[in-house]
């Protein structure tokens, strides 16, 4: 019989309540691994019980973080909470022992980000960055063709998330102060997914900037990591009216070009869950063109659902049976270590070098 893994949601608002809650109540064991662990949310966080509790009417409602960390049921702690209070949460879990999920960013700081991933080691935890879009159904697609060598050797990937969002909002998330805009929103995204296909860059170049009236924070980000033999593209944008591709691909034999986001944010906005019929699915097929023996071939290549429920399989799989985590805590360090290092270079108008600092 599959074990359930109890977890505890630290804050139940735009986070929490859409990407989080919903994918951890429906992570049920796969059906290729029946006996696999699942998880549950058991406590909630929330100055919104009534809300909470009409959602989860099993879960127990508590007030803070403490009550959390007091729970003995709780094994492990989301933080979904606003982004300048991400690295407190997570070290008051992480010292009390139990194993935490930290939404991106995870910490604003890559000092933060080391000091989270020491305090796992010493207390035997789990720190497991929220990067989630390592199951996006179109970057699974793009990391499946690069390692296909359909392409050949990859010399320019370029990666866009841009939206049209003229209007500053009252909110956190547009403050600067508290860690918002798109270098803290969508970069960790961007960054991971360049990390996960390349490993770690030579160099950083950036441009960051606020082009949108009474802008606080970065509305428009623009990111050169440097490669040997490649040059990377990562790009977000909050004035884009009409989207670019969300992925370009050339290599030595071909090239991919796919548009469109992943569904399943809109999908889980809407109300739909993992496991329901359509459920990641719905994505725009990408075009490769290379070249089969001596003749270029143009053809649609089918885009792979999405499958955000793979994450809390895998934060299941690591504390119930040991096995390593996909995205280490050397990843967030690397991630924050490149923004960092983005906002230096936007400063000083020059390339940085990028210089690995242990986990």
């Amino acid at each position: 019989m599959a074990r359930t893994l109890n977890i505890g949601l630290m804050g139940y608002g735009y986070a929490g309540a859409t990407f989080h809650a919903p994918v951890i109540d429906h992570c049920g064991a796969p059906a290729e691994a029946p006996g696999a662990p699942y998880a549950r949310v058991a406590a909630i966080a929330t100055s919104q019980r009534e809300r909470a509790l009409a959602d989860y009417p099993d879960a127990e409602i508590v007030a803070d973080i403490d009550a959390l960390i007091a729970s003995s049921q709780v094994e492990c702690i989301v933080i979904a909470t606003p982004n300048d209070t991400h690295f407190a949460l997570a070290a008051k879990v992480l010292s009390a022992g139990k194993h935490v999920v930290v939404d991106k960013p995870v910490t604003l700081t890559a000092s933060e980000a080391r000091t989270l991933a020491r305090l796992a080691r010493e207390h035997g935890a789990l720190f497991a960055p929220f990067h989630n879009r390592r199951w996006d159904g179109d970057f699974m697609t793009v990391r499946e063709l690069i390692e296909s060598g359909t392409l050949g050797r990859v010399v320019h990937f370029e990666s866009h998330f841009d939206r049209f969002r003229p209007l500053v909002r009252h909110r956190w998330r547009e403050e600067a102060a508290r860690g918002g805009g798109l270098l803290f929103d969508l970069g960790p995204h961007l960054i991971d997914q360049a990390l996960a296909l390349f490993g770690a860059p030579e160099s950083v170049y950036a441009t960051v900037k606020q082009h949108r009236d009474q802008a606080s924070a970065p509305d428009y980000v623009h990111l050169l990591l440097g490669y040997p033999d490649k040059e990377v593209v990562l790009h977000a944008s909050a004035l884009a009216a009409i989207e670019p591709p969300r992925f370009v691909v050339h290599g030595t034999r071909g090239s991919y070009v796919k548009a469109g986001l992943d569904t399943q944010e809109d999908q889980l906005k809407a109300g739909l869950r993992p496991g329901q019929a359509g459920f990641g699915a719905g994505n725009a097929a990408g075009i490769v063109r290379a070249t089969e023996g001596e003749r270029e071939v143009e053809r649609a290549l089918p885009t792979r659902d999405g499958t955000y429920v793979e994450f809390y399989r895998a934060v299941a799989n690591a504390i119930v049976h040991g096995t390593p985590f996909p995205v280490s805590p050397q990843d967030a360090v690397d991630v924050m270590t490149l923004i960092e290092l983005a906002n230096e270079s936007a400063r000083e108008g020059k390339r940085l070098p990028f210089l690995r600092e242990p986990a």
